[in-house]
């Protein structure tokens, strides 16, 4: 196996697949990069066994020469080492040649270097997966999608499917739902191209923070296909595959109340801003307590006291406050994740009494809820 490649490419290739290889995985092949080299171009491969990552390099780009191949091969390379070479080399002209036994030499402008490869055959086979339950998203709303619903996983082992995002299709939409048991957020959207029927999958957290990491920030379009073990998306030349959850994940649709005693309209970024400020005193072993309260007038009341600390109040204009006057403390850290995930927009938020879950959403759509718990404080 013999072939050129333009560093930068290669580069950026090696970032995308690293981020599936982990140095804890039991299986040792497994610390390494696939690197597959034919007349079309190259596919890189890592994985962790959870998550595999492909990308593949055309040989040719828009009339230009990115790959020349010699002689076409398969090689597993040490990640670590190898991303770190590559990164470092002196020239954006890279020469990689396999010789017999797996000795691999690559050079650039006056640097060689030599490294101890691994049979490519002793690499788990990427999972086969077919296209029946396939449908599209753009990629900047599949990035929105996850960055609305992830943060709400929980990170706790102690319910497995609970570190996972439940991904439901059916009548004509996609719904996405994270609870950690304390707090819950959904988010609806409704899509052309999904397949006939009803299914589910639960996404691990993990993977779908590291894919949105890899996704391009565009209208281009990613194929989702799911299987009962496995999902994959599908972008340009990215292959992203992750394992799924087992377990049936909990019916959270009983969770969202279907009535509300106060409801309160206020601009979404001032009370995240006066959370946070709030936050600044709460103690931390006490979660991070924060209190809200409304009055006669169309005010809210943010505070929070500390006995060690001190105390902070502020008064906070509401555009409109409806129903019984409620005083309620919750999780400033959750709220403050809730609020960014609708981001900035004017906010609806729906009590249910000082105990009782309370629903956030926006005031211009529903695609979007978040459900907190609150907090008892005596």
């Amino acid at each position: 196996m013999k072939f050129e490649i333009k560093r930068e490419r290669l580069v950026e290739g090696l970032n995308d697949v690293m981020k599936a290889v982990s140095s804890k995985t039991t299986i040792p092949i497994l610390t390494g990069i696939k690197m597959d080299v034919s007349a079309e171009g190259m596919r890189l491969t890592g994985s962790d066994s959870d998550i595999t990552i492909q990308s593949f390099i055309p040989a040719e780009e828009n009339g230009e020469q990115i790959i020349r191949v010699a002689q076409g091969g398969s090689i597993v390379l040490q990640a670590k080492v190898f991303g770190e070479i590559i990164r470092k080399l002196p020239t954006n002209d890279v020469e990689i040649e396999i010789t017999g036994n797996f000795q691999t030499h690559i050079r650039s402008g006056k640097s060689e270097f030599h490294l101890i490869g691994l049979d490519a055959l002793d690499y788990p086979q990427l999972p086969d997966i077919q296209d029946d339950r396939l449908f599209t998203i753009p990629a900047d709303l599949l990035k929105s999608i996850i960055r609305e619903t992830v943060f709400a996983v929980s990170s706790s082992e102690t319910r497995p499917v609970l570190t996972g995002v439940h991904w439901e299709v059916k009548d004509g939409e996609l719904v996405c739902v994270a609870t950690d048991s304390h707090r819950l957020a959904r988010r609806k959207t409704k899509l052309e191209t999904l397949p006939e029927g009803e299914y589910s999958v639960v996404i691990p957290g993990k993977s779908l923070t590291e894919l949105n990491k890899i996704l391009d920030d565009t209208s281009d379009a990613v194929e989702i296909v799911m299987t009962n073990q496995q999902v994959l998306f599908k972008s340009k030349h990215i292959l992203f595959f992750s394992r799924l959850l087992e377990g049936n994940y909990p019916d959270t649709s009983r969770l969202i109340p279907s009535e509300h005693k106060t409801m309160v309209t206020v601009n979404g970024r001032s009370l995240l801003q006066a959370i946070d400020r709030a936050s600044l005193l709460a103690r931390e072993e006490r979660n991070n307590v924060v209190r809200f309260s409304t009055n006669s007038g169309n005010e809210v009341e943010v505070s929070s006291n500390s006995p060690e600390v001190g105390k902070v109040e502020e008064q906070l204009q509401a555009q409109s406050i409806e129903g019984e006057e409620l005083k309620i403390s919750f999780s400033a850290k959750f709220m403050m994740d809730a609020l960014k995930a609708i981001d900035g927009q004017d906010v609806v938020i729906q009590f249910t009494g000082a105990m009782r879950p309370f629903i956030l959403k926006s005031a211009l759509d529903d695609s979007i809820l978040q459900l907190i718990l609150p907090v008892r404080t005596y």
